[in-house]
């Protein structure tokens, strides 16, 4: 990612923030209309402590943009816990694209192709250290 995209990613969330819970809602929202199925690996119940889970962990992963070599073992972590619940590489592209058209929706015309793509670029590489995390376990003790 580039300096611009980090800086266009930590402007665009900082509106979000105080709306954390209305903008958790809306994910959860966008991603069970995409896949109702999705509903089941939520076995905890409690919507509105995953959302703010949620929302802490995308805080915490913008913060730490600028230093991949940190960001990268939370990832990797983060990927193999996934495993647990029940998540596969297919559920990633239903997730990205929830949290996309989230976005789009909180920031009305704030989401400009620039900061799309900019997203877009962040998803993918979290999704795909996630996903690395939870295909070679092993590399968690690297």
């Amino acid at each position: 990612m580039t300096p611009h995209q980090i800086q266009l990613i930590r402007s665009s969330f900082e509106p979000l923030k105080p709306l954390a819970a209305t903008v958790a809602e809306a994910f959860y929202a966008q991603l069970f209309a995409r896949d109702p199925a999705l509903r089941a690996l939520f076995r905890g119940g409690d919507m509105s402590e995953q959302g703010a889970r949620l929302m802490q962990m995308l805080a915490a992963a913008i913060d730490l943009l600028d230093r991949p070599a940190t960001l990268r073992p939370v990832l990797l972590r983060l990927g193999e816990r996934h495993t647990v619940y029940g998540v596969v590489d297919a559920h990633y592209a239903c997730v990205g694209a929830a949290l996309l058209d989230t976005l789009a929706a909180g920031l009305g015309e704030g989401f400009t192709a620039e900061v799309r793509e900019a997203w877009t670029t962040m998803y993918g590489h979290v999704a795909q250290t996630m996903q690395e995390g939870a295909a070679h376990p092993a590399t968690l003790a690297a």
